[in-house]
């Protein structure tokens, strides 16, 4: 037993080593465009080593999704934990998920829906249910400290903002070659705040908005 320990932990490192690499190679490259050979050689171990921890390319697929998934989610909670004003905070969510999913060129999401349909839904409704209370609250504070309009209907507006987050992920409405992924969710938050903020949150918006300009 005290032998068989430091393998499976050795294992455990190994997979997780495959599944970071993979979801790099994924997010800037695609995921049709990735094959198991190139993850190989990217990674300097054999397919064999790759295929004793995932049966098949689709599975890893899921894997390395899911998991990038649930590390966006725990940071953007870590974000919510701090009560911010709830604009900046839409900012902080937006700046953290950036550097996670960089400026990427291959339009990932479109070929995930494309050549892994379940997964894609899987991953749309999971990333919806995380979504949806968080904006929910963030609509709620925004209300009750007066930089978003009281008359909103908070169901509404969450699940319009995710309807449009979801939207924005097309590379046939929103072609990488002239929208940057930082450029669309720059537009994108502020047409949706310059929605629903009061003058008093148009004031901060467009404070934030200058400063980042700067």
């Amino acid at each position: 037993m005290f032998l068989k320990f430091p393998r499976v932990l050795l294992a455990l490192i190994m997979r997780e080593k495959i599944i970071h690499k993979a979801t790099e190679l994924f997010i800037n490259l695609g995921f049709k465009s990735v094959t198991m050979d190139d993850l190989a050689n990217e990674m300097g171990i054999s397919k064999k080593t790759i295929y004793s921890h995932f049966r098949n390319k689709t599975e890893l697929v899921e894997e390395a999704t899911m998991t990038m998934c649930d590390i966006i989610t725990s940071g953007i909670d870590h974000i919510v934990s701090h009560q911010k004003d709830p604009i900046e905070e839409l900012y902080e969510i937006k700046k953290f998920v950036m550097v996670h999913l960089k400026d990427e060129k291959s339009s990932p999401v479109y070929q995930l829906q494309k050549y892994y349909p379940k997964i894609h839904e899987a991953l749309k409704k999971k990333q919806y249910d995380s979504m949806h209370g968080c904006v929910a609250d963030n609509v709620r504070r925004g209300m009750e400290m007066g930089i978003y309009r009281d008359n909103l209907n908070v169901e509404f507006v969450s699940r319009i903002y995710f309807s449009g987050v979801t939207s924005i992920k097309d590379n046939g409405l929103f072609p990488t070659e002239i929208f940057s992924k930082v450029q669309i969710l720059d537009y994108y938050l502020e047409y949706h705040l310059r929605g629903i903020v009061t003058p008093k949150g148009r004031k901060i918006l467009n404070s934030i908005i200058n400063s980042n300009q700067e």
